[in-house]
């Protein structure tokens, strides 16, 4: 009889605790990512950038005045620190360009490394005649995946292949959706913000790149603190990768592969 009862009471438990178990997961919110390109330059711009309040990644130059300076206040600070790696049509004794020996390109991913310490990832900086290269983009994710770095394909030219590389050696990464600031007027950069909210609800995620322009930070020294209230949680770039799990955007493949060289006509 005890027995019977005792049943009976975990029955009506269950059948109290089963809906809201049954009912449906609520939605993950959509979630932004952010980087800053082109830091090192200005001291003042970066420490704005600093300032930001939640986990904007850094992108920091290679060749700059402020580049080491910037880079381990921005680790000690908890912040993703990036190398901003210059591809042609970018010059400098870092930059990679296609007529470059390998050999050469390894030494200067090394020392663009060592000038900007705690780097966790690396994202190109221009890239339009690099990024379309797949023998250099194939070393390039090889030699990342070696020293566990992540990459960012800023997607400066339609034909890149630098994601679809990273996808085939299967090195964390991770493709620009929204460039904030190509037009860096006030009324421009508000508009692509407003486009990263609606990409983002629409697809679940996005990955925006600004640079450290005047209309550019106080754009987002305004409106970041106010994602949380819109419904959109602000993710690091380490968040990011695990929430799209190496899979590119619509807008960027098909079935969750990268165009590569052979599918980019």
């Amino acid at each position: 009889m005890n027995v019977a009862r005792g049943w009976l009471a975990l029955g009506l438990a269950f059948s109290l605790v089963a809906p809201a178990c049954l009912a449906a997961a609520p939605a993950e919110r959509p979630r932004l990512a952010l980087v800053i390109d082109d830091l090192g330059q200005s001291s003042a711009r970066d420490r704005r950038v600093l300032a930001l309040p939640g986990p904007v990644a850094l992108a920091i130059l290679p060749d700059t005045p402020h580049a080491r300076e910037l880079a381990i206040t921005a680790a000690r600070a908890g912040k993703t620190v990036m190398l901003h790696l210059p591809m042609a049509p970018a010059g400098g004794p870092f930059a990679w360009q296609p007529q470059l020996p390998g050999a050469e390109r390894q030494r200067r991913l090394e020392a663009a490394l060592a000038a900007v310490p705690h780097a966790s990832g690396v994202n190109n900086h221009m890239g339009s005649a690099m990024t379309e290269q797949p023998e250099a983009m194939s070393q390039l994710m090889r030699e990342l995946q070696r020293r566990r770095l992540f990459f960012l394909d800023s997607r400066t030219t339609p034909r890149t292949v630098a994601a679809a590389s990273a996808q085939q050696v299967q090195l964390a990464s991770l493709s620009r959706d929204i460039f904030l600031d190509d037009d860096a007027s006030p009324a421009a950069v508000a508009e692509r913000f407003q486009a990263a909210v609606a990409l983002a609800r629409r697809q679940g995620s996005v990955v925006l790149i600004g640079h450290p322009y005047d209309s550019t930070l106080s754009l987002l020294e305004r409106e970041l603190p106010r994602l949380a209230r819109r419904g959109i949680d602000w993710i690091s770039l380490g968040q990011m990768i695990a929430t799209r799990g190496n899979r590119a955007m619509a807008a960027h493949g098909k079935g969750g592969r990268y165009r590569s060289a052979s599918t980019i006509r």
